[in-house]
């Protein structure tokens, strides 16, 4: 009837093929083909505690890169970032220098821009509270290389050093976490890891399905593709905080005679647009110096200066480039400090008040002082410093030639004082 065929019509109509193909052949299965899952998964990351600032941020290139290649794969991956605190070199007594986000220290928009990033704090309301499922502690192998041969492997095995977790009465794990105490790890894992970033890539999606998974000891890994493009974008996506870059440049104007529009150091807000030509910067007329001391000196390191010769180099730097003001970035301590200022009575300093320590942090004040290098028409850093290297590079994104970058002090006897190798920006 014609009853009968309008309700035919309209079962065809609203129900799923599956669902007419079951009623009609109930002894058949239909075949559905597999959606592909876009499951939101975590990775988190630390590094061994006596490391600094500046390695920490090296650190980060080499997970940004993990996770772009995760992402390929299809998860979802997000790297949350570490919250800073008790750095080694944050000495500044009575501040307040543990949980600080990345936020205050770089623009997080441009972060995002390059893989996706979250706060540790994003995190615990995105999960649900402060539960890492596992952790994976990195170590290198405790046999070294297989016959002197260096592969690239990874293998779980049992644990090097005593481990850093304790298990509580509830059977989690309880860590540093950056200082949150209220974070619980459910499972800790030693992994002997020997390779670059990616080789991390099949564990986490193959032998390990849980949401969450933080790799500690994070520099044991090396970096994917050290000084190329994705080395660069990520590199140039760590853009200073705006705060930190305003106050940077009000110093330079106030004591250093130095803006972007005579320096030619106009900055883009957006990195992806920012593609400076390389001799295209001229800088402000000044010398930026990286005097690194303390833990350089005690060591007694051969190509490290003595305050004296550290002082006869820039006085002839500055002859040179016809330079009548240095801006100095250094770690010294108070009696050094002094007898710089004795030895270099023009030295110019970034010496921030007590409530703006507050509010800058030491990591906040470290990026002042590169930021202000970066700008220099001259810079010359200390030898292997992670620190003069992260000046090497924002100069680079900013467009400086080489020969005015590139630059090291040499110590009072050293024989061959080799010069910093130019890693050339990629775009």
């Amino acid at each position: 009837t014609t009853a009968s065929l309008m309700r035919c019509l309209t079962l065809l109509l609203l129900c799923p093929l599956s669902l007419l193909f079951s009623v009609a052949f109930p002894h058949l299965r239909f075949f559905q083909p597999p959606v592909r899952s876009h499951h939101l998964r975590y990775l988190l990351y630390d590094v061994n505690p006596p490391e600094g600032f500046n390695l920490r941020r090296d650190v980060y290139i080499r997970m940004a890169s993990l996770v772009k290649t995760l992402r390929k794969e299809g998860d979802d991956w997000v790297l949350v970032l570490p919250p800073w605190g008790r750095l080694y070199h944050w000495h500044s007594p009575n501040i307040h220098q543990i949980r600080i986000p990345w936020g205050e220290f770089f623009s997080l928009t441009s972060l995002q821009a390059n893989v996706p990033v979250i706060e540790y704090e994003e995190f615990i309301a995105e999960n649900g509270g402060p539960f890492i499922d596992q952790v994976l502690v990195l170590q290198n192998y405790a046999e070294g290389w297989t016959d002197g041969k260096w592969e690239e492997k990874v293998d779980r095995r049992p644990c090097i050093d005593k481990l850093m977790y304790s298990k509580d009465k509830q059977g989690y794990y309880r860590g540093w976490f950056w200082g949150f105490e209220e974070t619980r790890a459910r499972n800790v894992t030693c992994v002997s890891a020997q390779g670059h970033a990616s080789i991390m890539a099949p564990v986490l999606q193959k032998n390990i399905t849980v949401t969450s998974v933080m790799l500690d000891r994070a520099e044991t890994l090396l970096h994917d593709h050290y000084a190329g493009k994705d080395y660069w974008d990520t590199r140039r996506s760590m853009v200073f905080a705006k705060h930190l870059r305003i106050i940077g440049d009000d110093f330079r104007a106030k004591y250093l005679n130095s803006t972007d529009d005579r320096d030619y150091t106009v900055y883009s807000e957006d990195w992806t647009r920012m593609k400076a030509k390389l001799g295209s910067a001229k800088g402000g007329p000044y010398l930026g110096v990286h005097l690194r001391r303390k833990d350089f000196i005690w060591g007694h390191r051969e190509d490290v200066p003595s305050l004296k010769g550290a002082v006869k180099k820039i006085r002839s730097l500055m002859k040179k480039h016809k330079l009548d003001r240095v801006f100095v970035a250094t770690d010294a301590d108070g009696e050094e400090l002094k007898e710089l200022k004795k030895l270099l009575p023009e030295m110019v300093r970034f010496e921030p008040s007590i409530e703006d320590l507050e509010l800058l942090k030491d990591g906040g004040v470290a990026i002042i002082d590169q930021w202000i290098c970066a700008h220099a028409r001259f810079f010359i850093g200390t030898s292997v410093s992670t620190f003069s290297f992260r000046i090497h590079e924002e100069r680079e994104v900013l467009g400086f030639d080489p020969k005015t970058t590139y630059n090291r002090f040499c110590g009072d006897t050293e024989k061959e004082c080799e010069q910093p190798t130019h890693w050339k920006i990629v775009y």
